[in-house]
């Protein structure tokens, strides 16, 4: 059986972003995944099924920590000699394509899941350009997980498009349907969140997924929420995710209004989103740059209207007044107007929620993405 080693910088890209896939390709092929060994590190195996190796990766530049990184996974490749190497990640995809280059490795693949250089400048953002040049380089496919973020890699010169595909319909790993489905979701677990948070049934509930970081437009979210409160009693956000205040803090303005407007609910991180998603009349996902945001596949496939910023990915999910509203980037007036025009129209909240699962189902199930990744591993030669 034909080997394929996986290669994240952290565990959680593959045992919660890329969930069920090793597993899946373990049927055809021998698969080993390589990711940091963090707490979770063991969750790898536990859920997928699959033989783990840590190789200590870090998400910033660390060049000593990275040479160590890149000679472990140079001699992991020689010693196991797999038909692939697919990395995802920044990083990972770095110090993997070119460790497996170096070991000669026929077959290189590289998952782009968004570009975060595109918000830096100046000599950081020449010195990413180069690294992810060294990526793409090194790889013998790239795979953009959205048709604009391929059309963003031409346009950067990262590579030649001959050197791209997307799989299926874009996607890392497509959506299990059946899961996050409306009616699988308990009544009970729902009214209780409702109960702890205070939340009435003539309130409009919106609802943030993802990093509480300055990247997912959280500062605009809280400007735009906190002006409508002063004019509208009937509305709660509620802000699910985790801090990464290290690497790309909030201000402190949004942070005193978090932990001072009454209205607005942080929750932290949360292991089953879906009751969370099931109270919730919009999902608001003002994000500066993504790859394809698996949060907008989830709130939709819950029959819930999206706001989102007209970037690669949320724009190719979203259709503007179809499924939900599409708002430019950085803009809190903008994304102001947008909630309030869902709050004050609930026939338009519910016909844009009409037309949310429908959708994901025709393109964006998990079978689809696997499916055709499965097809594209077979015939490589």
């Amino acid at each position: 059986m034909k080997k394929i080693i996986r290669v994240t910088t952290i565990p959680g890209s593959i045992w919660a972003l890329l969930k069920g896939q090793l597993h899946f390709m373990s049927n055809y092929y021998e698969v080993i995944g390589i990711s940091s060994k963090t707490s979770d590190f063991y969750k790898i195996s536990e859920n997928e099924g699959v033989r783990t190796i840590p190789v200590e990766m870090t998400r910033t530049i660390t060049p000593l920590r990275d040479l160590i990184g890149l000679y472990k996974l140079f001699h992991i490749f020689k010693k196991e000699k797999p038909f692939i190497v697919h990395t995802h990640t920044p990083k990972a995809g770095t110090l993997g394509m070119f460790a497996a280059k170096l070991a000669g490795v026929p077959h290189r693949l590289h998952t782009v899941a968004g570009l975060p250089l595109l918000e830096t400048d100046g000599f950081k953002r020449e010195l990413l350009n180069r690294v992810e040049k060294l990526t793409y380089t090194s790889a013998t496919l790239i795979l953009p997980n959205s048709f604009a973020l391929k059309d963003i890699i031409i346009n950067q010169n990262f590579c030649k498009e001959d050197k791209l595909k997307v799989i299926a319909n874009g996607s890392s790993n497509g959506i299990d349907t059946d899961h996050y489905d409306l009616k699988k979701v308990p009544v009970e677990s729902v009214e209780k969140i409702k109960n702890q948070l205070k939340i009435r049934t003539s309130d409009t509930v919106f609802l943030f997924i993802g990093r509480i970081v300055k990247d997912k437009g959280i500062n605009e979210l809280i400007l735009a929420f906190n002006e409508i409160t002063n004019s509208h009693d009937n509305v709660q956000l509620i802000l699910v995710g985790y801090k990464e205040s290290d690497l790309d803090p909030i201000s402190p303005e949004s942070e005193f209004l978090i932990v001072n407007n009454p209205k607005i609910h942080e929750v932290g991180n949360i292991k089953d989103i879906r009751p969370y998603v099931a109270l919730s009349n919009v999902l608001t996902f003002p994000s500066y740059r993504e790859g394809f945001p698996n949060v907008v596949l989830q709130a939709s496939c819950m029959e819930k209207p999206c706001i989102v910023t007209d970037i690669n990915g949320c724009n190719e999910i979203i259709k503007d007044n179809y499924n939900g509203l599409i708002i430019p980037t950085k803009d809190s007036m903008a994304l102001r107007d947008a909630m309030l025009k869902l709050h004050n129209n609930p026939q338009l909240t519910q016909d844009l929620a009409k037309n949310a699962r429908p959708n994901i189902i025709n393109k964006y199930q998990r079978s689809i993405v696997w499916e055709e990744l499965l097809d594209l591993y077979n015939n490589l030669n």
